[in-house]
C-alpha cells in the first residue's frame, strides 16, 4: 500500500519544514476543535448520552457499549458463502458493485440457516489481481435481518480473505490479537473458516481461512467514543501522547511503517468526549514484518529495504512516557508470546519466526543504547523532518 505505485498522487510522500508544519498544525487543530465541538453539538441526544454516560449494568451495558459476542469468541467460525465468483473477481475497479450472495451457517442448535447478503471487492493494494488471486471482501447484511444471528447487530463487515494463501490471514489476525491485549480501544477480529461456493456452478468449492473485522462504529461505541471524521487534519502531536506512544511502539514492534495519523492511513481517531484529546487506533497490518506478505515493500524514501527492518515512525516523547510505555510492553511480553504459542493453527516454524521477531524488539526496548539510537533519536529526527505516508 505504501510502495511506489504508478499513478500515485504527487503528495503521496510529503516532507515538511518543522516550524512551518507546527504553525499550520496549530491553526488546523484550532479549527478542528471548533468544528468538532459544533459537530458534537448537533449529534442526536442519545448518541451524546451514550458517549458521556456512566457504565450501565447487564444487557443494557452491552447495548450501550456496543458489545458483540461474535467478536469475543476465540473459536473459528465456519460458514459457506455462495457468490458469483467470476463476476466478483472481474469487478475490481475503483467502484466495485455489490453482488447478491447467500451466507450459510449452522446455529447453536445445529440447524442450517441461510442469510441473503451482498458482497463486493474492497481494499487497496490487495484488490490488485497481480497481488491477490482472491481479494478482500465487504459483506453487506440486510437492514431488516435479526440481530439474533451469530454475527450480532451488524451492517457491514470487512472480510480479509486468503489472498494468496491462508497463512497470511492467520498472521494478520494474530497481530490484531496482540493489540487487543494492550487496549480495548482496538479493532476486534473473528477468525473464520469459509467455504466459497460458486453461484454459477463454474468453479469447484474451496475452503479457506479468513477473518471478519469489527465495524469501526461498533468499536467506537464499545469504548463510548466517537470517530473523528477524516476531513479534520490532525497531527500526532495533537493526540493523547500516552496512547500515541503505545501505537508508535506497537507499530515498531510488528515492523509496520504503513500508517499515518494526519492522513488517517490505516489509523482511526477516536474522541472519548468533547474535552479529550484524540486517541489513535491502528488497523490493516498486512504490510508489517510480523505478517511478511510477499507483496509488502516499504517505500524507498524511508531508507529501509524490507518490512523485516524496523523503523520508528513516532515523534519524541517525554522521559515519563517512554518509561511508562516500556513498562507496558514489558508487562505484556508473556501475553504476546502466548498468543502465538497457544494458537493451534500455527506451524512450529511460524511460531519460532514470531518468537524471534518479538525477541529482537525486546532487545532494543531494554538495551539503553539501542533504545536511544533506534527510538529516542529517531523520534527527535521525525519531529524536525518527517516523511508522511498518505497512502493510496
Amino acid at each position: 500500500m505504501c510502495g511506489t505505485q504508478r499513478g500515485a498522487p504527487k503528495d503521496y510522500l510529503l516532507k515538511g519544514n518543522f516550524f512551518t508544519s507546527l504553525v499550520m498544525t496549530r491553526v488546523l487543530y484550532s479549527a478542528f476543535r471548533l468544528g468538532f465541538l459544533l459537530w458534537l453539538f448537533w449529534l442526536p441526544g442519545p448518541v451524546r448520552a451514550t458517549m458521556q454516560s456512566a457504565p450501565a449494568q447487564g444487557t443494557l451495558a452491552q447495548e450501550l457499549a456496543g458489545e458483540n459476542p461474535f467478536f469475543t469468541s476465540e473459536q473459528e467460525f465456519r460458514f459457506t458463502l455462495v457468490l458469483p465468483i467470476d463476476d466478483i473477481l472481474r469487478d475490481r475497479g475503483a467502484n466495485p458493485a455489490l453482488h447478491a450472495a447467500t451466507l450459510l451457517y449452522q446455529d447453536e442448535t445445529g440447524k442450517k440457516t441461510s442469510l441473503p447478503v451482498q458482497v463486493r471487492v474492497r481494499g487497496n493494494r490487495r484488490k490488485d489481481p497481480t497481488v491477490c488471486d482472491f481479494p478482500p471482501l465487504l459483506i453487506s447484511f440486510p437492514k431488516a435481518f435479526s440481530a439474533s444471528t451469530p454475527f450480532g447487530k451488524v451492517q457491514e463487515l470487512k472480510m480479509t480473505t486468503h489472498c494468496l494463501e491462508d497463512s497470511y490471514v492467520l498472521r494478520e489476525y494474530l497481530v490484531y490479537k496482540l493489540y487487543n491485549a494492550l487496549t480495548t480501544m482496538s479493532f476486534r477480529a473473528r477468525l473464520c473458516r469459509v467455504t466459497y461456493q460458486d453461484a454459477n456452478g463454474k468453479r469447484k468449492s474451496a475452503e479457506h481461512q479468513s477473518f471478519l473485522l469489527e465495524e469501526a462504529s461498533a468499536m467506537a461505541l464499545r469504548n463510548k467514543a466517537t470517530i473523528i471524521p477524516k476531513l479534520f487534519f490532525i497531527g500526532m502531536q495533537h493526540t493523547d501522547q500516552r496512547k500515541m506512544a503505545m501505537v508508535a511502539f506497537f507499530q515498531y514492534m510488528i515492523g509496520n511503517t504503513d500508517w499515518s495519523v494526519p492522513y488517517r492511513h490505516n489509523i482511526r481517531l477516536l474522541s472519548p468526549d468533547k474535552n479529550a484529546t484524540c486517541i489513535p487506533v491502528p488497523y490493516d497490518f498486512d504490510y508489517c514484518g510480523l505478517v511478511m506478505t510477499p507483496y509488502a515493500e516499504p517505500p524507498p524514501q524511508l531508507g529501509i529495504t524490507s518490512v523485516r527492518q524496523r523503523l520508528f515512525r513516532g515523534y519524541g516523547f517525554s522521559e515519563e512516557i517512554y518509561k511508562e510505555t516500556r513498562t507496558l510492553f514489558n508487562d505484556h511480553q508473556k501475553a504476546f508470546y502466548n498468543i502465538y504459542e497457544l494458537c493451534p493453527y500455527l506451524s512450529k516454524d511460524e511460531k519460532l519466526f514470531a518468537s524471534r521477531f518479538l525477541e529482537d524488539f525486546y532487545k532494543t526496548l531494554n538495551d539503553p543504547k539501542d533504545f536511544e539510537r533506534n527510538i529516542v533519536r529517531v523520534g527527535r529526527r521525525n519531529e524536525k523532518q518527517y516523511t508522511n505516508i498518505k497512502g493510496l
